[in-house]
């Protein structure tokens, strides 16, 4: 888990989320934590923790999709030696780890049916049974588990045990996606972007330009905050250059003109669905903006300015790489700069 305990946000609906965490931590029950990837599920599990009275007992952690299914019994409930092949010595496991503290389940919904039912027992009874062993051993532990996934729905078709679901769900904090936390995307780059100019000795934060700032707002964000963070702190580093505003962003890491491809046998699989997904994709996501365009001038003009925004702010402004990068010859780009009105005394990138 990192060790990140800082809540970064102002949204109503994240804020209620911490405020729920913060009033379930005192109650000694299960809690599940529900939230996309990135979204902060291990930083709610940790509040749990040091808000409840078992702040200073261990805080222990297993990643349920980390292990193979043959290992998770044996990860949570310890096992004696000689109870399978490899088993040369007695070992404890995370439910004896945690005693008096606080167990957190990562990936809940992988557990596998054997998983749960001997987990069920130990939610129900304070008891786990070490693999290779005949008598059970007592322990305290309060159980938070996180999932991205949708519990009832796999209880209804049999993949989780609806049992074990009603145990844990005393409290149910789920988490909001960052694409949904208004204002929250700002606030967020700031802090990533002015913690790594700090860690790079910068003597200064140059902030973001306007229309990498735009861009960052209009993105989906799929990874939610730690997707946000990665594409702060390496625009920033990047970047490299503390005097001037941070003109450019990439959000995919691997983009590059000389990605290697699929093997053909595999692109061959993936073509007859694959190719028009993104031209549908892009036309849909089109067809909204078209509804609202009441002077088309101004659109395209808008357009226009954003891709040579982009287009600067990669090339960090030196004019002759961005016109070649356009397909423009260096007068027209001069041109364009020209007509939007993007000079900002950027004039010393000409060259």
């Amino acid at each position: 888990m990192e060790r990140e305990s800082q809540f970064i946000g102002q949204s109503g609906a994240f804020l209620d989320a911490v405020e729920r965490a913060s009033r379930a931590a005192s109650m000694n029950r299960p809690v599940l934590v529900i939230g996309e990837r990135g979204t902060g599920k291990e930083l709610i599990a940790e509040r749990l923790h040091r808000l409840s009275t078992r702040w200073d007992e261990p805080l222990v952690t297993m990643n349920c999709a980390a292990l193979p299914e043959t290992l998770i019994e044996a990860e949570l409930f310890g096992h004696e030696a000689g109870a399978f092949t490899g088993a040369t010595k007695a070992r404890v496991g995370r439910f004896e780890e945690a005693d008096r503290g606080t167990l957190f389940l990562d990936e809940l919904g992988t557990l596998s049916m054997g998983a749960q039912e001997r987990l069920l027992r130990a939610v129900e009874y304070g008891e786990v049974t070490r693999i290779g062993a005949s008598r059970p051993i007592r322990v305290d532990v309060r159980i938070v588990a996180a999932t991205n996934d949708d519990l009832p729905a796999l209880a209804t078709s049999g993949e989780f045990r609806a049992d074990l679901l009603d145990r844990l769900s005393f409290e149910v904090i789920t988490l909001p996606p960052l694409r949904v936390r208004e204002g929250d995307i700002g606030v967020l780059a700031e802090y990533f972007g002015r913690r790594m100019a700090s860690e790079l000795d910068w003597h200064a934060w140059p902030g973001f330009a306007q229309h990498v700032m735009n861009s960052l707002e209009d993105y989906a964000w799929p990874g939610n905050v730690r997707e946000l963070r990665n594409v702060v702190e390496r625009a920033v580093y990047r970047w490299g250059d503390p005097e001037a505003p941070i003109a450019h962003v990439q959000f995919d890491p691997f983009d590059s003109p000389w990605r290697p491809r699929p093997p053909a046998h595999r692109a061959a699989a993936v073509a007859p669905s694959g190719a028009a997904a993104p031209a549908a994709t892009a036309a849909m996501a089109s067809s909204d903006e078209f509804e609202t365009i009441e002077d088309l001038r101004a659109a395209v003009d808008a357009h226009e300015r954003a891709i040579l925004e982009h287009a600067l702010g990669k090339h960090r402004w030196n004019q002759r790489q961005t016109a070649r990068g356009l397909g423009l010859t260096y007068d027209q780009l001069r041109h364009c700069i020209k007509k939007h009105g993007l000079m900002e005394g950027q004039e010393g990138g000409a060259a």
